[in-house]
């Protein structure tokens, strides 16, 4: 995307994980995300478990476990019972 040349956005593929920390954590401090980040492994399998595509919003509990998923988005979020989810 253009807007990604343009912001300096443009990474390599990190071959090892101290790369793919560094460009999680250039992203990080760029895109000013106050909230904690975790890189996957190279197989992705959070991506995949998580399904990063299409977008969608998951309430994670105490327990690591998930307490609320969304159905895919953008267009089709139904997030109302997160609210529900984020009080227990």
């Amino acid at each position: 995307m253009p807007s990604n040349v343009k912001q300096g956005g443009i990474y390599s593929l990190p071959r090892s994980y101290e790369e793919r920390n560094a460009v999680a954590d250039s992203c990080v401090t760029k895109l000013n995300i106050r909230i904690p980040a975790l890189i996957d492994n190279f197989a992705n399998t959070t991506e995949a478990a998580y399904t990063g595509w299409p977008d969608g919003i998951y309430v994670i509990d105490r327990d690591w476990r998930v307490a609320f998923k969304t159905t895919p988005g953008p267009f089709r979020f139904e997030p109302s019972g997160r609210e529900r989810a984020l009080r227990r």
